[in-house]
């Protein structure tokens, strides 16, 4: 007020002056004429002049108003005709007040702001990546009855949406907005909009591998609101027994039929509620929770098989999904290991949700109590195994026989009874939504004493296999040595053979001199027979004689 008295003092006194003053400027000394005075400098039209820009400029001081780049302007009228209507918080143009006027960055000229106004500025609002704002309007009509949160505003329409004067003017409600601000920077009237961006208002995103079930608590504005009783399908499109929920069109009040895919959503967390669903193969093992026995076998330096029980307590693993199942199967307790592995398709995640809740409440409610009631019928009762010849072979062509289960068939039968739990359960989850696929037994605790006999015999025979090989390593050993005895006396006993051939050359030379010898004699004797049949026994003599 003391720029304006001061601006209009100046400005009405100059012009005064200007109207009634003799010349723009004051006689010089020396020329002629009158040395000025006091009197007639004010009385001087130059005075009047600088007197009204000097109003002027009082004036203007209280006209500009100048606003940073990362700001934007409010304004509160303090002085005007009109009151703000009963209830109303935001003053539009001629009424007092905060305005729904903003201003933008830079200089701005409005005749006596700072007079008229209060002028405040505020931080623009940045919203970034990941988050979204969650809008409050604190002026605006009153939401209808059963209404509490205002209607989403479509994309297109946001940007005036965020114009205080058209919100205030085109019917926007007063109360929280399912409209969100999107990651960006904007420049609202703080007096007329509250935003909160914080831990809460961050976006929903859908990872790989999961789908989000909608819970909506609102009704988009043109969509056609039919809810249906949806239940899981089968092979032949119905599941006997499987559970039913109701559910509606997406853009409806209560649990959307279609799910989220994977992705980033900015939806208002006040207006829907999203449950992540894990669509991934899981896995269900069931162990620990029993104490193990176990026998241990073992063999002294004199062959001996000698025994030791050992007792093992097995915890629940952290990750587990509940202890083993305890079977009886001939008398005996036997807990049994199991791995399930289920999936739980994306068209069935509302049917999940909406009937029981999740996987985790699926497996803790549903499944695991059938699981065992299961596995407990199967095993205590009859069992289809091959027919076996007396040695063990399975007879060609296979056929089956159907008998009561025992215990060692845990082991000898384990795919047999894990078929037959499986095809159980696959039927079991199709009823909470929940596809099996597959079910595997893991190691029984059997009581070491149905595994005595048998261990006993394996040892046995490990025993005789090793004594075999035992014998048949010291065989090949001498045989071996035998090899290289006789490979170092090799030398010699070429000698002793070319000796033995030798000898057996002359015996064979001798037989045949003498054999000649003979044939000599005999032809000679022969000879002297007929010459003594022709000169007569005495001539024969005398030759004799004469040839000694």
């Amino acid at each position: 007020m003391l720029q304006i008295l001061l601006g209009m003092i100046a400005l009405v006194g100059g012009l005064v002056i200007f109207l009634r003053g003799s010349s723009m400027l004051p006689a010089i000394p020396g020329k002629g004429g009158t040395p000025p005075t006091a009197g007639t400098l004010f009385n001087s039209k130059l005075t009047g002049v600088v007197l009204m820009l000097a109003g002027l400029v009082f004036l203007g001081s209280t006209s500009f108003v100048h606003i940073d780049a990362n700001r934007v302007g409010h304004m509160k009228r303090i002085f005007g005709f009109f009151e703000l209507p009963a209830g109303r918080i935001i003053a539009l143009p001629g009424q007092k007040g905060p305005q729904a006027r903003v201003l933008g960055p830079g200089f701005h000229f409005i005749p006596f702001v700072h007079v008229l106004y209060k002028v405040e500025e505020f931080a623009i609002i940045n919203v970034p990546d990941g988050y979204y704002g969650e809008l409050t309007a604190l002026d605006g009509q009153a939401m209808p009855d059963g209404m509490f949160i205002a209607p989403q505003i479509p994309d297109g329409e946001v940007k005036a949406m965020l114009d205080a004067e058209i919100f205030l003017t085109k019917g926007g409600y007063r109360g929280p907005q399912e409209t969100v601000l999107k990651p960006g920077r904007y420049r609202l009237n703080h007096y007329l909009f509250k935003v909160r961006i914080d831990q809460q208002t961050r976006a929903t995103v859908i990872p790989a591998g999961h789908v989000g079930v909608v819970k909506s608590n609102v009704t988009r504005p043109g969509t056609r609101c039919v809810q249906e009783k949806v239940a899981v399908g089968g092979a032949d499109g119905r599941v006997e027994g499987a559970l039913t929920v109701a559910l509606v069109p997406k853009g409806c009040i209560g649990l959307w039929k279609e799910p989220l895919l994977p992705g980033a959503y900015y939806l208002n967390r006040q207006a829907y509620d999203v449950t992540l669903v894990d669509t991934r193969i899981k896995t269900w093992e069931y162990k620990g929770g029993y104490t193990r026995r176990s026998l241990e076998l073992t063999i002294d330096e004199q062959g001996n098989i000698k025994q030791r029980e050992r007792a093992e307590q097995q915890p629940i693993p952290r990750d587990a999904a509940d202890g083993v199942v305890f079977v009886k199967i001939e008398g005996w307790d036997i807990p049994v290991e199991l791995r399930v592995l289920v999936q739980i398709k994306p068209e069935n995640a509302p049917i999940v949700v909406g009937s029981v809740g999740g996987l985790r409440e699926v497996e803790a409610r549903m499944l695991t109590p059938v699981l065992r009631s299961i596995v407990r019928n199967v095993a205590g009762s009859e069992i289809q195994v091959p027919v076996r010849k007396a040695d063990g072979t399975v007879v060609t062509p296979i056929s089956y026989v159907l008998r009561p289960t025992r215990v060692l068939d845990l082991i000898d039968n384990r795919e047999s009874i894990e078929r037959t739990i499986e095809g159980k359960m696959r039927l079991e989850g199709q009823k909470a939504g929940i596809e099996v696929m597959e079910v595997r037994i893991g190691e029984p605790g059997l009581p070491p004493e149905l595994l005595f006999a048998r261990k006993r015999v394996q040892l046995a025979d490990q025993l005789a296999q090793a004594y075999a090989r035992e014998t048949d390593a010291q065989t090949k050993r001498t045989e071996r040595e035998k090899a290289r005895a006789i490979a170092d006396e090799q030398p010699r006993l070429v000698a002793a053979q070319i000796a033995v051939q030798v000898a057996d050359q002359r015996e064979k030379e001798r037989a045949a001199l003498g054999r000649a010898e003979r044939q000599f004699l005999e032809e000679l004797a022969r000879g002297q027979k007929a010459q003594a049949l022709v000169l007569g026994q005495d001539r024969v003599a005398v030759l004799q004689a004469l040839e000694k």
